[in-house]
């Protein structure tokens, strides 16, 4: 089939190029709308407790979460007559705004000390902004120019911060952190391509076949957008993955093309053969990386379900673009592909005077040393993992220029409140009425938890177990419209996120009059950890069979696919240890400028290891297929590790190196996390490209021999008639091959 393919590719290759042109316009066109698409943020569950707490709050009760924080300065002091009814004043105004549900000011609550600093010049104005991350962003962006910086004549200075504005500027910074990458991407790339392939034209290759594949993604996400929602962090998987994968496929193509002109043949029958190898190898390949980035969709947060679409779209994208496009550019090229060629082309070094063949070969003559040193160096590496402790992004992810991250910092340290951290608490089926007494003990109870300022209940507050002060105007809406429920508020001391999340399960923990709903900002990010913990092993069961099936399938073998995983699994061992001790425990905060959180944000293990062992399986695929083409040519397993790795290792390793290239992008980004990604996912590519490829694979198919190979008749069946192989085998193609430019004048046959 991928024979007929080329052929036809060829005879028809200005069509190709326009269809491909044109639909990459149409790409970049739709792409240029798609932010307005997207989803903010995106990580919370939409079926867990917290989430039904807030729908019930809104519901019921008219109560959204207090996402907006107006952080008022008064140089006079807040209290200071001018700057007092200026502030009454902002109060009302917000209240009164569109899609801004519910206003808690200082100067409408009585003076209450909790909203006003300890020197007095600042207090705050809280507030709701209805609607989904989304939504709350928009909204925010018509406010802030309005209500932001000095208002009365300067009795007043404003400064906007809450999750409403950490969320969005989260958001922003992702989109700007995409476009800055691609523009330094594109450029070290092709320095790095220059110096893999020594030309430059067949350097540009691989990068014209990245532009497309990401316009075309672009453009389907587009599409997607439009009947289902997707976060703006798609965009990131897109940028990178495409660029990468598109990277990896051009660089096994054109190698192979390549090696096949140094046989002596002509450019379109090295293409013909290219699409029968290396061309079934790409489509496997994909197939592989996209079950892999598929096991994010198990997880119920938007932002690893839209990770999860992008990474299958763009996956499938770049195999379709490699197979389509670089066959064309290629055959328009001819021979010329070589041109402007800066390096010795190896192409014609005999396999045995290789390096990686002479590393195979050492390796395999002392494969105990060998597998035992590198799988002790790797566990050690990762030995740091084992500490790792989760937790959820805050305002500290965000450079300290951040409006949002500034307005939090001076919260915690100026304010005795924790009003915008307050957890909620919801009894669906208690009405106050006739249940005074049990809701006054359940609320009593509450406000004796460790970090609790007070709790507002329809009856009053509390605060160290007892009742200290009568309703007011911060008890209003904590009985639902309906009279059918009650709500009560449990407002913490100014502490950290950890101190946060444990009130969270220790105020569920307490024993209520009823149903409980606990939610809240920081019981959302709770929530979405355990779901994140909850859903891990049917992932990772639902992942092992699928390559357990793929690789299968590739090789033959039932014990290949097992050596092939835990090999990968043991390559990401470094990048996770990295990460706990260069983030987590902070020792490259000086070299990043970082603030150490003590705390890993819970998607970014799981982000790492579905794109790091995607790719890590990307390049067995690309090494296992070659090494499977050698053992059906030899039937000996040493010879065909050795030479398989010769022809496969230059270019997986140049690939991982190109690859990391596009992740170390990452790192210009002002986002902490983001950060993260950028140091672990390239760690985690080279070593799976040099220390897994180079010495412990070769070690261990030494030490497990023919044996390896093996499958039981029944299985041998099933991949005789259904099992995939990278084989250059004559296919007919209706005709003779179609001369290129470039190619010497020949008679017809």
């Amino acid at each position: 089939m991928l024979g007929r393919l080329g052929a036809t590719l060829l005879r028809r290759r200005r069509a190709v190029l326009l269809v491909a042109v044109v639909l990459a316009l149409a790409g970049a066109g739709t792409g240029g709308g798609l932010f307005d698409r997207l989803k903010g943020g995106g990580f919370d569950d939409p079926g867990a407790e917290s989430t039904l707490a807030a729908e019930a709050l809104a519901e019921r009760f008219g109560r959204d979460d207090l996402n907006l924080v107006l952080l008022v300065h008064a140089e006079r002091g807040v209290d200071d007559p001018a700057a007092a009814e200026a502030g009454a004043a902002l109060g009302r105004r917000l209240a009164a705004e569109d899609g801004v549900t519910e206003v808690l000011s200082y100067w409408e609550a009585g003076n209450a000390p909790n909203l006003r600093s300890e020197d007095g010049r600042a207090a705050l104005v809280l507030a709701a902004i209805e609607g989904d991350e989304t939504e709350a962003g928009e909204r925010l962006a018509e406010l802030e120019p309005t209500y932001e910086g000095e208002v009365a004549d300067g009795a007043l200075d404003i400064e906007f911060g809450g999750s409403a504005v950490i969320n969005q500027e989260l958001s922003e910074l992702s989109e700007r952190d995409a476009v800055r990458g691609e523009m330094l991407a594109f450029p070290l790339l092709l320095l790095v391509l220059v110096a893999v392939f020594g030309s430059l034209l067949a350097a540009a290759l691989p990068l014209v076949v990245g532009l497309v594949t990401i316009l075309l993604t672009l453009g389907l996400l587009w599409v997607l957008a439009g009947v289902t929602d997707l976060s703006v962090l798609a965009v990131n998987v897109v940028t990178v993955l495409g660029l990468g994968l598109a990277v990896d496929y051009s660089l096994l193509m054109v190698n192979r093309y390549r090696e096949e002109l140094a046989h002596g043949r002509e450019p379109a029958e090295a293409i013909r053969l290219m699409m029968l190898s290396a061309g079934r190898t790409v489509i496997f390949s994909a197939v592989t990386v996209a079950v892999t980035l598929a096991s994010l969709a198990w997880f119920p947060a938007l932002a690893l379900r839209s990770m999860a679409y992008a990474g299958i779209a763009v996956s499938l994208l770049a195999a379709a673009v490699t197979l389509t496009v670089l066959p064309v550019l290629l055959a328009v090229l001819g021979r010329r592909a070589n041109a402007g060629r800066m390096l010795r082309n190896r192409a014609n070094t005999p396999v045995e005077h290789g390096f990686w063949h002479r590393l195979a070969s050492v390796v395999m003559r002392r494969a105990v040393p060998v597998a035992t040193l590198g799988t002790l160096l790797l566990l050690v590496l990762g030995a740091p993992f084992l500490n790792i402790r989760l937790g959820s992004a805050d305002e500290r992810a965000l450079p300290e220029s951040s409006a949002g991250r500034q307005v939090a910092e001076e919260l915690r340290a100026n304010f005795d409140a924790g009003e915008s951290d307050a957890v909620s608490v919801v009894l669906p089926a208690l009405p106050p009425d006739g249940n005074g007494d049990q809701l006054d003990a359940y609320a009593a109870a509450l406000s004796a938890l460790n970090d609790v300022a007070r709790v507002d209940a329809p009856t009053g507050s509390f605060a160290g177990g007892a009742l200290v002060a009568p309703p007011g105007p911060a008890h209003e809406g904590l009985v639902a419209a309906d009279g059918g429920g009650t709500a009560l508020t449990v407002v913490p001391e100014p502490v950290g996120n950890r101190a946060l999340e444990d009130l969270v399960d220790a105020t569920r923990a307490v024993d209520a009059p009823g149903e409980t709903l606990v939610g809240g900002r920081v019981a959302v990010a709770v929530d979405s950890n355990a779901s994140i913990m909850d859903r891990l092993p049917v992932a990772g069961l639902t992942l092992l069979a699928a390559m357990v099936v793929l690789l299968f399938l590739l090789t033959g073998s039932v014990l290949l696919p097992f050596v092939a995983m835990l090999l990968s699994a043991l390559g990401l061992t470094a990048a996770f240890g990295v990460l706990v001790w260069g983030f987590q425990d902070g020792h490259l905060s000086g070299l990043l400028g970082f603030t150490v959180t003590g705390e890993v944000v819970s998607t970014v293990p799981v982000l790492l290891f579905a794109c790091a062992f995607g790719l890590g399986m990307d390049y067995q695929v690309f090494l296992l297929s070659r090494i499977r083409e050698e053992y059906e040519a030899s039937g000996d397993p040493a010879s065909a590790v050795a030479v398989g790795l010769e022809r496969v290792g230059r270019i997986v390793t140049a690939a991982a190196v190109a690859l990391s290239v596009v992740f170390l992008a990452f790192l210009i980004s002002e986002i902490t996390f983001v950060q993260a990604l950028g140091v672990g996912l390239p760690l985690a590519v080279l070593v799976d490209a040099t220390l897994i490829r180079g010495a412990l694979l070769p070690a261990a198919m030494k030490l497990g021999g023919r044996a390896l190979w093996w499958s039981p008749a029944p299985l041998r069946r099933v991949h005789d008639r259904f099992g995939l192989r990278e084989s250059a085998a004559p296919e007919p193609t209706g005709g003779p091959a179609e001369q290129l430019p470039g190619d010497p004048v020949r008679s017809a046959p």
